[in-house]
C-alpha cells in the first residue's frame, strides 16, 4: 500500500496526560482496518500535564465511513479520556483565502507553493485593501478583490470582507496585510487566520521593525508566524526564523533579507496549519513539524 494524500487521514488530540491514551487511541484504528503512517506526541508533565497527540493513517482499508469512525471514536475513546479532538481527510482541500496590501514577496510564495502542488489548498480569492496586485493576482487563475479600507470606513470594508469570505473560506492568511483587524472580525476566525510579522516576536511589536532593529544594533533579525488574537501581535506562535546581520547592514538591507525569511516563515507555518501539525494550547502552540 502506497501512501498518498488522497488517502491520508489525520487525527489530532488534546487531553490531560493518563496511561494508556495511545493504547487506547491505536488499538482502536487498528480494529477498524487502518494503517498508521505517522505518530507525535508530546506531555507537558507526564504526572497532571496536557497530553498531545497527531497521527496519520491511511484509508483504503477502512471498515466505515469517515464520520461513522468520528462518532465512534468520539464515543468509545475521545469521551472516556475526556479529549478535544479532531479527523480530517487530507483529500479534502482547505479553502485559503489571502489578505494582501502591496508587498507581493509573501503572497507570490503562496501562489506558486500552491501553483505547483506543494501546498494542498484550495485558493477561493486574495482581498486587498490596495489594487496594485490584481494583475499579477489573476495571472495565477486567483480571484482578485479590492476593498479599500481606511479609519472612516472600517466597519463597513470589514463587513464586505466577512461578506465575501462567508462560506468560502475555512482560513485567512495575511500575507503583509497593513491593516489592524477589529476585535469582532478575528473571533469570527478563532485560530483560524495566520499573520506574518516582520521581526522576531516578542521584539519590535508594531510598524517598522527594521527602522527599529537598526536603531537598536541587532544582530540579528527574524520573522514570526503566529495566529492573529485581539491583542496586536500577541497570539499564538507557530514558526520563526533568523539571520544575522552586523553593522554593514543598512535598513534597506534589513527589509531585504527579512522578506525572506518572511516568505519562508510564512509558507511553513501555512504547510503545518494544512497539514494539521498545529495544535493550540492557551497562547502556546505544538507543533509536530
Amino acid at each position: 500500500m502506497t501512501t498518498s494524500a488522497e488517502t491520508t487521514a489525520r487525527l489530532s488530540v488534546t487531553c490531560p496526560d493518563k496511561p494508556g491514551i495511545v493504547s487506547a487511541v491505536t488499538t482502536f484504528l487498528y480494529h477498524h482496518g487502518v494503517n498508521i503512517t505517522e505518530l507525535d506526541q508530546h506531555s507537558s508533565d507526564p504526572y497532571g500535564g496536557k497530553f498531545f497527540l497527531r497521527l496519520e493513517f491511511q484509508t483504503p482499508t477502512l471498515d466505515v465511513t469517515g464520520d461513522a469512525l468520528a462518532r465512534a471514536f468520539g464515543e468509545l475513546v475521545a469521551k472516556r479520556y475526556d479529549m478535544e479532538w479532531w479527523i480530517s481527510f487530507a483529500a479534502i482541500k482547505p479553502r485559503m483565502a489571502i489578505l494582501v496590501s502591496k508587498h507581493d514577496h509573501a503572497l507570490m510564495e503562496l501562489l506558486w507553493r500552491w501553483q505547483r502542488g506543494d501546498l494542498r489548498v484550495d485558493i477561493p480569492m486574495v482581498i486587498s485593501n490596495h489594487p496594485d496586485l490584481r494583475e499579477a493576482v489573476e495571472g495565477f487563475g486567483v480571484r482578485f478583490e479590492h476593498v479599500p479600507i481606511d479609519a472612516a470606513t472600517h466597519a463597513e470594508a470589514e463587513a464586505k470582507m466577512s461578506a465575501l469570505l462567508d462560506g468560502h473560506a475555512d482560513f485567512i492568511v495575511l500575507a503583509r496585510y497593513m491593516r489592524i483587524l477589529s476585535p469582532g472580525f478575528v473571533a469570527d476566525w478563532p485560530h483560524q487566520i495566520i499573520n506574518i510579522h516582520h521581526s522576531f516576536l516578542p521584539a519590535f511589536v508594531g510598524a517598522d521593525p527594521y527602522q527599529q532593529a537598526d536603531q537598536r544594533g541587532v544582530k540579528l533579525i527574524g520573522a514570526t508566524a503566529h495566529y492573529v488574537t485581539a491583542d496586536l501581535d500577541q497570539g499564538p506562535i507557530i514558526e520563526q526564523d533568523v539571520g544575522r546581520v552586523s553593522h554593514r547592514h543598512s535598513v534597506p538591507d534589513l527589509r531585504r533579507l527579512g522578506r525572506d525569511l518572511e516568505r519562508q516563515v510564512l509558507a511553513r507555518a501555512v504547510r503545518w496549519h494544512v497539514e494539521d501539525r498545529v495544535i493550540v494550547h492557551g497562547n502556546k502552540t505544538v507543533v509536530f513539524s
